[in-house]
């Protein structure tokens, strides 16, 4: 079954040591008050209920999957219902939620790190909650006082749980060509018709009611996504006084036979004269579902961060046990038939890989969410303004970045593990399968990169991109005299400049051919996601070796993997950055009778 411990000790380190979260707060009215023991101890009981009750399901609920049972009724794996009512009653739906509606007030890197904890212990349990987060969040932002009544307090309390019905048999990422029609009734609800596939969590038997948000067109709208609305419709009609009422007419009409998340139901669902109601303005309901899609899309790089943590947990315990040859420079372990293969090169690089993913992507995602309580609750207005920049500007690296990485990082441990890894009793080969699917969904990875590139960052003129620069810049001025931090600042400022100078030949080139931006969209991302990994290695860099004289192992390890990733991950940028360059006209010249 392989196991699970949460990272507790280096999600501290990046909270408070490199983040230095408690001094953040006290400039964020609603959360000054709260303190490191306090971070701490929801993080230590977090960790205790993902590993304890959430991990034992994961492979059991993989191998069991969701079933369809006909007429709309799906049931999850054994112990799914079970260990979400745990999660409802131990409070954790409401972590990160509104006081007013039921819910903690914690900031958002609090609900970050139980994220990525949940995600390590079972991604497809975790995805039920975590879709309904972004329901809330969609809700909270654009709904009526009235449905914020209705609704909130629901979600937040996790006795209901929310989607997100966006794609269509003919149209996924493209929604500008989406069919699904809502006509008014003429009492302020709508009867919507069509059909939404490859909707996650779409129907299950976790909880009381499930609130769909649905993309539909009104009619006589315009094509394209400016004839676009938003609609909430519910499983069951709430009745006068809140509570479950009639069965509405939207219902799962079959499930996916996936590559993996099995104990996810992925569903098509019908919405046959379904009542609903509007969300936010008519034909701008994409501005509103973008909450819960950036929502979601940082919820997806947490998964790729947890399934990257939860594979190198294992292949650490698998390399330190597993015999197999000797060393190259004589026998490790000369009482034993043979050495554990973690003396072997290549295996260490393969841990090392997963540990410098893994670590870098923790600290880039949690400062990432630090970013949204500075933009949602900072005093300053100036500072709210900044830290929204850089959650705009690198959401689509967080879900593309950790992703890709994630992807590695699962293969490796199926490698590490040899044979064993790819059959399904260890547990890696899931991953691998879990894994695939998140660079996928909410926009691939390719979109996101085109989003990176031509909107976030062709679009402002560079604008975000050069203030996150500018934050590395303070960070390489501040250290770079310093000897002992010379062989991280010096590749931190290189990939600095040549992703700057990468920026502006793309740019130029993109003026005289808008394929020029698709062609270096993908290896432009690697090296954007590389140097934010590169200044966050730095910065743990520093904070360790401020701590290099107390011979804690905890920072000798992490100096040693900071050294790994610049000597042997960054390097990957000198490939990226020539396959950037290399532009359109391979691809976009060839004849199409050779393809």
């Amino acid at each position: 079954m392989g196991q699970y411990a949460a990272p507790i000790r280096d999600m501290q380190f990046v909270l408070h040591e490199v983040l230095n979260v408690e001094a953040e707060l006290k400039y964020m009215p609603k959360h000054a008050e709260l303190d490191a023991d306090t971070i701490n101890q929801v993080l230590e009981e977090a960790g205790k209920f993902c590993s304890e009750v959430v991990f034992p399901l994961n492979q059991s609920g993989d191998r069991e999957g969701c079933t369809y049972e006909g007429d709309g009724v799906v049931r999850t794996p054994a112990g799914f219902r079970e260990a979400y009512r745990q999660y409802v009653e131990a409070g954790w739906a409401g972590l990160g939620c509104d006081p007013d509606y039921g819910g903690q007030g914690l900031p958002a890197f609090v609900n970050n790190a139980l994220y990525e904890m949940l995600n390590s212990a079972n991604q497809a349990w975790t995805m039920y909650p975590g879709l309904s987060h972004g329901a809330y969040e969609c809700l909270h932002a654009h709904g009526t006082p009235e449905q914020k009544s209705t609704y909130l307090p629901k979600l937040v309390s996790g006795e209901w749980t929310g989607t997100m019905c966006l794609t269509e048999p003919h149209c996924g990422t493209d929604l500008g060509i989406l069919r699904t029609k809502a006509e008014p009734n003429g009492d302020g609800s709508y009867v919507l018709t069509g059909t939404k596939i490859f909707i996650s969590s779409g129907e299950h038997d976790m909880a009381q009611n499930i609130v769909h948000l649905v993309l539909a067109r009104l009619p006589g709208t315009p094509m394209g996504t400016k004839g676009i609305s938003l609609f909430i419709v519910p499983k069951f009609l709430p009745d006068a006084g809140g509570a479950v009422g009639a069965r509405n007419g939207i219902k799962c009409g079959s499930i996916e036979h996936k590559m993996g998340i099995h104990g996810n139901a992925t569903c098509v669902m019908n919405l046959d004269g379904a009542s609903g109601w509007l969300v936010g303005e008519e034909n701008k309901g994409l501005n509103a579902m973008f909450v819960m899609m950036n929502a979601a899309r940082l919820g997806v790089g947490m998964q790729g961060l947890g399934l990257t943590e939860v594979a190198y947990q294992n292949s650490l315990v698998y390399a330190k046990e597993r015999l197999q040859m000797r060393s190259l420079t004589g026998p490790k372990a000369p009482d034993k038939p043979a050495d554990p293969i973690i003396v072997h090169p290549d295996v260490r690089r393969m841990l090392l890989t997963q540990k410098a993913y893994a670590e870098g992507g923790r600290a880039f995602a949690y400062w990432a969410a630090l970013n949204i309580d500075k933009e949602l609750s900072h005093a300053d207005d100036a500072a709210r303004r900044e830290a929204g920049e850089y959650v705009a500007l690198l959401t689509p690296v967080i879900k593309a970045f950790l992703t890709d990485n994630a992807f590695e990082g699962t293969n490796l441990a199926m490698q590490i593990y040899g044979g064993h890894g790819f059959i399904s009793e260890w547990g890696m080969e899931q991953y691998v399968r879990d894994a695939r699917i998140n660079m996928i969904y909410e926009g691939t990875n390719s979109i996101q990169a085109l989003d990176l590139l031509g909107r976030k960052i062709l679009g402002d003129m560079g604008a975000k991109l050069k203030r996150f620069g500018k934050l590395v810049a303070e960070f390489v001025e501040a250290e770079g005299v310093k000897p002992e931090m010379q062989e991280f600042i010096n590749p931190l400022a290189d990939i600095g400049e040549k992703v700057q100078k990468l920026t502006m030949e793309i740019g130029m080139k993109a003026m005289q051919n808008p394929d020029e931006v698709g062609a270096a969209a993908v290896p432009y991302m690697r090296c954007v996601g590389h140097l934010v990994f590169s200044y966050f290695w730095a910065r743990m860099a520093r904070v360790a070796l401020d701590h290099a004289a107390s011979g804690d192992a905890f920072y000798t390890a992490k100096l040693g993997t900071a050294r790994f990733y610049f000597a042997k991950l960054l390097p990957e940028t000198a490939s990226a950055i020539r396959a950037a360059r290399a532009g359109a006209k391979p691809m976009m010249d060839s004849d199409e009778a050779l393809f």
